[in-house]
């Protein structure tokens, strides 16, 4: 079969709300031949299945809901100028600015002058969470059951399980009763990060500190396993059981092209310009970083257009930043390298995630022996959930130094 080859001035990958952004602001700026690669055969990315409302807004409440907001991200694109091509799957690397594809026109190979990786997140399926037990039918991620009842109007069951207590977990249980699914019960290994009073449309039994131990059931689920704390088991029963959470970037294609990834977030490694660190590449949204909003993700595709024009401008590339790394129990910090240009994190202000509740937690940051950074939150941290350390103390950081350290004091 012929291959086709072709250049660009940058090339994106994934039509989320990340690639959308980045693909808008960069064509909108003047960046001549921006291409969209999706391998699905609609752009828009997660917020397509997700019918709640609050995209595009600040709070869980108003905005618009998920298909119209990535219908709005995907018509700013490709009204800036940007090229859309949904349907292509990008395969590998043919060269550290080269990739291939495939879709209905057979097999390309794509060269950029610079690329964007902005291919997203997944949750971890029952099988990555080495949950024993049968393997029945009725068992779910949050985005297979969104897509189930949202885009192929499949029946559902009739009693759920949710694992979790994400904020995710609560939008399973609104596709569930939306679906006429009742929720019996959500479990999750942690103590409550969520409040407790959710209102009647989300009031289901929070079993905390208690983990899932095996499924039931041949053709079908008949109930969920679980180990209190206490060590007391019990078999809930149920048709129906979603897996919420747990995120994992999708750095598939990053690790195809050996960019090193951070060993917190499991996304490419990047700094505040996100560059990562392999020259040329930049990443965004929740590759990077999973999972924030699709708010969060656009604004991060949008940011990262100007240094992308600034690469296409000078070519240069910066060598050796130093890292960014955690102590236990915190898990991951974001951006993760340190930028030598004096970039700033989006909002000034970097992400972090802990594995365990912090009350008004003391955070330290260090390098080489110096304290950089020490100030106490005014509120408390929470497993799941993002909280933010202020940027201002970069400018005391040495650029050519060795690895930042942030703690909890």
């Amino acid at each position: 079969m012929t291959r086709r080859e072709r250049t660009v001035d940058v090339l994106v990958v994934g039509a989320g709300p990340a690639g959308l952004g980045a693909a808008a602001e960069l064509a909108a700026s003047g960046v001549r031949h921006v291409e969209v690669l999706e391998r699905e055969q609609t752009a828009g990315g997660t917020p397509r299945h997700c019918h709640h409302t609050g995209f595009g807004s600040s709070r869980s409440s108003g905005g618009t809901d998920g298909p119209e907001y990535a219908r709005r991200c995907t018509v700013a694109a490709t009204r800036a100028g940007a090229t859309l091509r949904t349907g292509i799957t990008v395969t590998g690397w043919a060269g550290p600015l080269t990739l291939d594809a495939t879709g209905p026109g057979g097999l390309e190979r794509i060269t950029a002058h610079a690329v964007v990786l902005a291919t997203g997140a997944r949750e971890r399926p029952r099988s990555a969470r080495l949950v024993p037990g049968t393997r029945p039918a009725g068992v779910y991620t949050t985005g297979e059951l969104q897509q189930a009842v949202h885009l192929h109007h499949q029946h559902i069951g009739t009693r759920a399980v949710i694992i979790g207590d994400e904020p995710v977990s609560i939008a399973a249980a609104s596709t569930l009763r939306t679906a006429g699914v009742d929720v019996v019960a959500r479990v999750t290994d942690r103590p409550p990060t969520l409040p407790a009073a959710l209102g009647p449309r989300h009031a289901a039994p929070l079993l905390t500190r208690t983990t899932v131990t095996a499924l039931t059931g041949r053709g079908r689920l008949t109930g969920v396993t679980v180990r209190h704390q206490d060590g007391r088991t019990t078999t809930l029963p149920c048709d129906t059981v979603v897996f919420t959470g747990d995120w994992i970037p999708e750095h598939e294609l990053a690790r195809r092209g050996d960019v090193p990834l951070d060993p917190g977030t499991r996304g490419p490694a990047y700094d505040a310009a996100y560059r990562t660190h392999a020259s040329g590449v930049f990443a965004a949204g929740n590759l990077l970083h999973a999972v924030e909003s699709a708010g969060t993700a656009a604004a991060e595709g949008r940011a990262l257009a100007a240094p992308v024009r600034r690469h296409l401008t000078t070519g240069g590339w910066p060598a050796g930043r130093p890292a960014l790394a955690v102590a236990a129990p915190l898990e991951w910090i974001a951006p993760n390298l340190l930028c030598p240009e004096g970039d700033r994190p989006l909002n000034n202000r970097f992400t972090l995630r802990t594995a365990r509740p912090l009350t008004a937690p003391l955070l330290v940051a260090r390098q080489d022996g110096r304290e950089l950074y020490r100030r106490r939150l005014l509120r408390p941290a929470l497993p799941g959930r993002p909280f933010h350390l202020s940027a201002d103390w970069l400018d005391r950081a040495d650029p050519h130094g060795g690895t930042v350290c942030v703690s909890v004091g």
